[in-house]
């Protein structure tokens, strides 16, 4: 097993020649993406707050490093696909954000025409095939989408992302001991976020060292520390490696925190103190990203506020779009049913 937890602070100062062969283009963006991804959580969490939103919002404020480090490991043709908790991994995959923040206002010219809402990103041309929110529903279905790629001959792998408390379900392990018969290009990626709705993984889960599950179907467990780029760059592109040119599945546990509850409905105070999450906090993605760009000198201060004020004036741009686009037709309503 490969431990990348232990390396949770390579970010700040080691400068790799493996992370600087990555461009600086290549890191910037990185950066950004994991900025954006929190402004557009924060602008969605405003209009929720406001009632422009309905139903459910599940951010993804913390996890950033998760997505876009994962997203950063695999080629453009991969697939990827995952739970409910889905805006980072749209985002990171190259998904124009102002359509994502029309989906969420239930708009026609959102990603899926206003009928999929938070928990049903879809990007097909990005194979960012969802967004479910079935509990480990995406788990069989990322198994299958590897079982065609190895089928067809494609050279493809998929990360297929799911919840700590997901792998309680029946269908994870149905999924993987399928994978492992059938030696399926497939990364299992666990966002161990330490809570399972209000429920935290200890007490819901008898072992609490995810990555272990995999060994009852032969299939190799590694863990990330996700609150670090880098770290979740190193064992996805690992894993990636693995699926691809030996057509082997992996369970990843990438250990990382939610800021906020699971939901916006959530009174996440009941279960967790402001004193963990302030803790958590200073082990910040992002700014550990920061460090690292400003460090090496990869990018000035001037550089880092110029990105964080474009991020945010798309932020609110993307508001702007939503609420001046169009309802969907009444008449769109029987659309893209098949009977």
């Amino acid at each position: 097993m490969s431990d990348y937890a232990v390396e949770a602070n390579k970010s700040e100062g080691s400068l790799k020649e493996e992370y600087l062969s990555l461009g600086r283009a290549k890191l910037v963006e990185m950066y950004r993406t994991m900025v954006l991804i929190r402004r557009f959580e924060e602008a969605a969490a405003k209009a929720y707050s406001m009632q422009k939103i309905g139903g459910f919002l599940h951010l993804y404020i913390g996890q950033e490093a998760v997505a876009v480090g994962s997203v950063a490991a695999i080629r453009e043709d991969d697939y990827l696909i995952t739970a409910y908790r889905d805006h980072g991994h749209a985002i990171a995959r190259g998904t124009d954000p102002k359509i994502l923040m029309a989906e969420l206002f239930g708009k026609y010219t959102g990603s899926s025409k206003g009928k999929g809402g938070s928990m049903h990103f879809f990007d097909v041309v990005r194979n960012m095939l969802g967004g479910h929110a079935i509990v480990g529903a995406q788990i069989p279905l990322g198994t299958g989408i590897a079982f065609k790629s190895k089928y067809r001959k494609e050279d493809r792998i998929c990360l297929t992302y799911m919840g700590d408390a997901a792998m309680n379900q029946g269908a994870f392990h149905e999924a993987l001991n399928l994978a492992a018969l059938w030696k399926l290009p497939v990364v299992y990626i666990v966002e161990n976020n330490l809570y399972g709705m209000g429920t935290a993984v200890d007490r819901a889960s008898a072992v609490t060292d995810l990555y272990k599950r995999g060994c009852s179907y032969g299939i190799e467990g590694m863990v990330a520390d996700g609150m670090n780029v880098f770290a979740v760059y190193d064992a996805v592109k690992e894993a990636a490696k693995k699926a691809r040119e030996l057509s082997l599945p992996t369970l990843l546990e990438i250990r990382t925190y939610r800021y906020r509850g699971h939901s916006m409905s959530d009174p996440d105070s009941v279960y967790r103190t402001k004193h963990e999450v302030e803790e958590e906090k200073r082990r910040d993605p992002i700014e550990q990203m920061k460090k690292f760009l400003l460090s090496g000198k990869i990018a000035t201060q001037k550089e880092i506020d110029a990105v964080d004020e474009d991020v945010k004036k798309l932020a609110a741009e993307c508001v702007e779009f939503a609420e001046n686009s169009p309802e969907p037709p009444l008449e769109s309503m029987y659309d893209d049913i098949y009977v």
